[in-house]
């Protein structure tokens, strides 16, 4: 598979040790930065991870940052991204199960590499249920609001 990854500079660590881990597991890696400590803004790794989906770059993300909730709010912006935010493997098979997720988020100060690990694996092992669930995922993918006149 074909996975893209993205983190901001408190994830950056945690960036190389999962990319290590795909490569070693014979994933073909996109690494979309940051490769070091000086800062920058999670959106705006977020959004490169959010295109390179929608393109068609890759079958799959991973979002790093800090915590995992500003990078995958980032990546949510685009109607093409499914990103889930995960911190232990049950929630990643489901994120996939029943929401089809096409990206994991996490966090690097709250989720250590083995547990890293195991989310991402566990993420990229689960398929999606289909069923009736694939309605719900279609309007994740198509969202339609209702207007109210406050």
């Amino acid at each position: 598979m074909r996975i893209a990854i993205a983190a901001d500079h408190a994830a950056y660590e945690l960036k190389a040790v999962l990319a290590d881990w795909l490569r070693e597991h014979d994933h073909d890696v996109v690494d979309l930065g940051t490769n070091g400590p000086d800062s920058v803004d999670y959106p705006d790794f977020g959004y490169k991870l959010a295109q390179a989906i929608a393109n068609g770059e890759a079958d799959f993300g991973v979002a790093l940052c800090g915590s995992g909730l500003g990078i995958s709010m980032a990546v949510n912006r685009n109607p093409a991204c499914r990103c889930a935010l995960v911190s232990e493997p049950l929630s990643a098979a489901l994120a996939r199960q029943h929401n089809d997720a096409n990206v994991i988020a996490m966090g690097a100060r709250i989720t250590g590499s083995d547990m890293a690990i195991a989310c991402l694996d566990t993420f990229l092992a689960t398929s999606f249920a289909g069923g009736r669930h694939q309605r719900r995922v279609d309007k994740l993918s198509a969202p339609q609001f209702e207007r109210t006149n406050a």
